[in-house]
């Protein structure tokens, strides 16, 4: 599961930005845990601030400006147990969502849950509709009911939700 992504370097002592990807700051980046990098290795978290809103983190790994320099755009993911559930009750992990059935209002199979996109406003639902891929705003309005159990998803009854080429009266 990525957590985040190294912006650039702060500092001369290898500390470094990194852009959150997970709402679950605290859980993920305390001292001692380890992340998997997008290349090939693991990093260990030393210390971890937030001054001004913004997350710096100083890894075992990396020692001088230099090495954290050349960390820029890495990637940064945690190894989550397959029984791990997020701490949120309406909150869910990528892995959760995606191969879910999503059923229309009436409860109408209309094709599955392809990937999850994480925008800058809300995540985005991407459904596989007949070879059609379409964007959905992951939000309670739109998507009222999430039935992990059922193995579905359920969408409001909001016309052109999903265009799949009825014609609509």
């Amino acid at each position: 599961m990525t957590v985040g992504v190294i912006s650039r370097a702060h500092g001369v002592r290898g500390e470094v930005y990194v852009e959150p990807r997970t709402d679950e700051i605290k859980r993920r980046f305390t001292a001692g845990a380890q992340l998997r990098t997008n290349q090939g290795g693991t990093l260990t978290v030393q210390t971890v601030k937030q001054p001004s809103g913004r997350l710096v983190v100083s890894f075992r790994e990396i020692t001088d400006r230099t090495a954290a320099e050349q960390q820029r755009g890495c990637v940064l993911s945690a190894v989550v147990p397959a029984d791990e559930r997020p701490s949120g009750q309406e909150e869910y992990f990528d892995r959760q969502l995606t191969g879910l059935t999503v059923l229309r209002a009436d409860g109408t199979a209309s094709g599955t849950i392809k990937e999850i996109v994480h925008g800058p406003a809300q995540d985005l639902l991407v459904i596989d509709l007949n070879g059609s891929e379409y964007l959905v705003p992951f939000v309670k309005a739109l998507v009222p009911d999430v039935d992990l159990d059922a193995g579905s998803v359920r969408l409001a009854d909001v016309p052109g939700l999903l265009d799949d080429g009825a014609e609509e009266g």
